[in-house]
């Protein structure tokens, strides 16, 4: 039977980010972020609820997070479950928390949520990967309806994969 590990998280960090570094000079980031879920409760009311995530970011990515993101930072994370096990004091622990293997900086340069170092780097959102290429490099889906947008007659051809800056 086939499997499928695959998460997607869009929250604010509740922390500052602390990059280390192991001996091999590899980068890992520990960073949280709170994720918030509004819903009705049985007497008809919104109530807001909050959950907690750990996550882990690995080389350039965790510098990048490093870099841009504080407490407060809006990010959006795909990754994978990943279940640690250990035993403290005889008694078995496990915690369940979330590789992150793609991050997107959502907060924009001035914005709110930012991390006051311009949130989004260059002004915009900013998708960061580690390279693991394994759908992200697909070509856009057209257009709902079949149809696929064309830019307008004399205007230059969009810039490939390779032109983007970043």
């Amino acid at each position: 039977m086939a499997s499928f590990n695959r998460v997607i998280l869009m929250g604010n960090l509740t922390r500052d980010v602390e990059v280390k570094y192991l001996q091999s000079g590899m980068a890992v980031a520990e960073i949280g972020i709170a994720v918030n879920d509004r819903r009705k409760n049985q007497a008809g009311e919104w109530v807001e609820e909050v959950t907690f995530v750990d996550i882990t970011l690995w080389g350039r990515t965790a510098e990048v997070a490093g870099e841009y993101l504080s407490k407060g930072s809006p990010v959006l994370i795909e990754g994978r479950l990943k279940l640690d096990q250990w035993e403290t004091d005889g008694q078995k622990r496990s915690k369940l928390k979330v590789i992150g293997e793609r991050m997107q900086m959502l907060g924009s340069r001035g914005g709110q949520g930012g991390g006051g170092q311009g949130g989004g780097g260059r002004g915009q959102n900013q998708n960061f990967d580690e390279g693991g290429g394994d759908y992200g490099d697909a070509p856009p889906a057209p257009a709902r309806g079949g149809t696929q947008r064309t830019a307008p007659p004399g205007a230059p051809p969009p810039p490939t994969q390779d032109e983007i800056p970043f």
